[in-house]
């Protein structure tokens, strides 16, 4: 049997490392978010944290997994705003599109420090671009999975994989500045575009 775990101020170890963790993983992402990766640092992390390097080791084992556990908090929280819109959106294939692509706009452009971690950190930091990598595919799938089963199986994937990549570059140059374009306007051509593979 497990003994009961002591409290102080009246939250547990566990809930105080919990919480710790959560603050790191916080400062990781205005760091990377705000800043890019080369201001990510240990030292960094704990002074924005306000915590001591002890607290950064008792939860990480260097930056490389700081960085992982932003990356995927920020990929978590994009993939489940993809599933909730899709699964609330009215049945008609236009207000679905509206929904997802909305959902992720309000994500990471309305908080650009989340879209530059999800899509441009990986570009960068050898750390992210094998995770970045790996992801993918889920958010391929995710497209997948909504366009009509009455197309082609081999037209499916690759509609998918093609539309993936494109929303990809989009949203990427819109982040980085290189796609000088207003926010409703990149919203109403991705809609068109996934409307577009829907109705091929």
């Amino acid at each position: 049997m497990t003994a009961p775990q002591r409290t102080w101020a009246g939250t547990t170890l566990t809930d105080r490392r919990a919480t710790r963790r959560r603050q790191l993983i916080e400062a990781g992402l205005e760091l990377l978010g705000s800043h890019g990766t080369s201001a990510v640092s240990v030292r960094a992390v704990c002074r924005t944290a306000k915590l001591t390097e002890r607290y950064f080791y008792e939860s990480f084992d260097d930056r490389d997994a700081l960085l992982l556990a932003v990356y995927d908090q920020v990929a978590q929280q994009a993939h489940e705003a993809l599933v909730a819109a899709v699964a609330n959106a009215p049945d008609d294939v236009t207000e679905l599109v509206r929904a997802a692509v909305t959902s992720f706009v309000e994500l990471i452009i309305d908080d650009p420090r989340k879209g530059r971690v999800l899509l441009l950190a990986p570009l960068t930091d050898p750390a992210l671009i094998r995770r970045g990598s790996e992801l993918l595919p889920s958010f391929t799938t995710l497209i997948h999975d909504q366009l009509p089963a009455s197309i082609d199986g081999t037209d499916r994937r690759l509609s998918a994989v093609g539309v993936t990549g494109a929303l990809t570059n989009l949203f990427t140059g819109y982040l980085n500045g290189t796609l000088d374009v207003p926010r409703e306007r990149l919203v109403e051509h991705c809609v068109q575009l996934l409307l577009d593979a829907a109705r091929a």
